[in-house]
């Protein structure tokens, strides 16, 4: 198959902007302007700014091997990062595929001694792929810099665990609140006022809540008047949007429709949350205007301003993502303790089944591997993103370049004259261009177009986990002796249900049963033989 020309097919602004042209343009344009400077004085002077090219063949030499294994080497981390994600992916559904047809629907309640109900062992097995699902989306925003769970995606896959050490949510207080909760920022109090009101009023799949008026059901917290008081000022709306943090959408794709709806004490981010973009970002050399116009006009503009409250710590969403000359920032890493959490829920499971007697010890053995594997790929994803190549090989390769284009003009002007302009603006765009390459893609987790597409594999793993749960594991004489199987063709285009019916065939035979078999198998082997190969 013969691969798209990238750069003619589909081109767009956002193209343009994942370029490193941004990135590199103030160099290129500084480098122009020192060629331009000394073909000038050379052509138009009786001074002649020139140098020997003996170094220039040498140099030229070291700088490209040392540029291209610098590129390799970025690749590489970038070939790891998808590496590791397909382990991801692997991982989810072996640990899907354990839960959901290894662990029986039939088994006894040991305290009551009682069978336990389909519904209720479906919505436990059903529970737990959630969190293995989590576990994905947790590690996005991980590599995002994106603390906490309160997002679109995340919260409501997770949002029913545990969220106190003590048994008793109503009188637990900070100090008894779990680790996964407590770096993210829950609120005690907003956290109650929100389970209060989901007791009360429940939210349906079809976004309305339940019935007005109707009681809370045994068991669930009645509220105070403030509560009932303030659960009657909302509307059903109101009650959506203010505690699942999400506005109604007119876009076609918005793929966490297909998540549970659910109550937050805290409103939910979006399960992506890129820089905001502005014509600054397509068009960087702007931004010297914009620092003009600013140190000129403000002083007379800021009479007419109104007073700004304080602006809010910066998100990984709302800080700044370029400098003044349009050069990329590379966020700052954060710590997230989500996926080590979700992966030890995932192991008290494994120990409760087994504790049971619900597993053999095979699959147990299995289901830890996939556990083990799950943080040993996150492991070696928070060290790609946590380890860029040292500042110390950095820093001199980049003002060795430097010195090699800011030479190069006086070395090549006795033979380019003119041409030497554009010659070495194309060298300075040639050369810069594969050094910033470089640095671009060593952390591909981020929400440029370079970057690796994290939010399609974790949808991905999502749609292949309720694959999975959808399966409805029945016995296999449900579907292998039927007239839709043709098991030994093309030595026997026979049905199975026919060859069963068919008690006068050899088949059946005591005597003649497996020797009739083997014969009919290996013409089968014979004809698949001399069909499947070409003349």
């Amino acid at each position: 198959m013969v691969a798209e020309n990238p750069l003619f097919v589909g081109w767009s602004l956002k193209k343009f902007k994942a370029t490193v042209i941004n990135d590199i343009w103030p160099e290129v344009l500084f480098f122009s302007g020192v060629a331009t400077m000394v073909t000038l004085v050379s052509e138009m002077t009786k001074h002649k700014l020139q140098l020997s090219s003996a170094m220039l063949t040498v140099l030229g030499t070291v700088l490209g091997l040392v540029i291209s294994f610098r590129t390799s080497s970025a690749y590489e981390r970038y070939m790891e990062g998808r590496k590791l994600w397909t382990n991801i992916a692997i991982a989810s559904r072996n640990l899907a595929q354990i839960i959901w047809v290894h662990v029986p629907f039939q088994r006894m309640d040991k305290r009551t001694g009682q069978q336990k109900s389909v519904l209720e062992v479906s919505i436990e097995k059903k529970s737990m792929v959630n969190i293995v699902q989590a576990y994905s989306v947790a590690v996005k925003h991980l590599l995002r810099a994106e603390p906490g769970v309160y997002y679109e995606d995340l919260y409501p896959l997770i949002c029913f665990l545990p969220r106190y050490a003590t048994h008793s949510s109503e009188k637990a207080t900070d100090d008894d609140m779990l680790p996964l909760w407590k770096s993210s920022a829950m609120d005690n109090e907003k956290h109650k006022t929100a389970h209060t009101l989901t007791s009360s009023r429940p939210l349906s799949p079809d976004h309305s809540v339940g019935r007005a008026g109707s009681a809370p059901p045994a068991g669930a917290a009645s509220g105070t008047e403030d509560n009932e008081k303030e659960l009657g000022q909302l509307s059903e709306d109101q009650i959506y949007h203010s505690l699942r943090g999400r506005l109604q959408r007119k876009k076609s794709f918005d793929p966490e429709m297909a998540l549970p709806v659910v109550y937050s004490e805290h409103p939910l981010l979006p399960a992506r949350n890129p820089p905001k973009e502005s014509l600054y970002d397509y068009l960087p050399f702007l931004r010297v205007f914009k620092m003009m116009f600013k140190a000129l006009f403000r002083p007379l503009l800021r009479p007419f301003r109104r007073h700004k409250p304080e602006p809010q710590a910066p998100t990984s969403a709302s800080a700044a993502t370029r400098s003044f000359t349009g050069k990329k920032l590379r966020p700052e890493a954060i710590e997230s303790n989500v996926p080590l959490e979700i992966t030890l829920f995932l192991s008290s499971y494994l120990a409760w089944l087994l504790r049971n007697g619900q597993l053999q010890p095979a699959i147990a053995s299995a289901f830890t591997t996939g556990i083990a594997q799950l943080q040993d790929t996150v492991t070696n994803l928070d060290r790609i993103r946590n380890t860029p190549l040292p500042f110390a090989y950095q820093a001199h390769l980049r003002i060795s370049l430097w010195l090699y284009l800011f030479f190069l003009p006086f070395q090549v002007w006795s033979s380019f004259h003119y041409l030497t302009i554009p010659g070495t603006a194309f060298a300075s765009f040639l050369l810069l261009g594969f050094l910033e390459i470089g640095q671009e893609i060593e952390n591909p987790f981020n929400y440029d177009m370079n970057d690796l597409d994290l939010d399609a594999f974790c949808l991905s793993i999502q749609r292949e986990l309720h694959e999975i749960t959808a399966h409805t594991c029945p016995d296999p004489e449900e579907y292998i002796f039927t007239a839709w199987n043709q098991p030994f063709a093309p030595g026997d285009r026979r049905t199975a249900e026919e060859m069963m019916n068919d008690v006068n065939h050899s088949y059946h035979g005591p005597e003649t049963g497996m020797h009739s078999i083997r014969r009919t198998l290996l013409k089968g082997w014979w004809d698949v033989d001399q069909l499947t190969r070409s003349k």
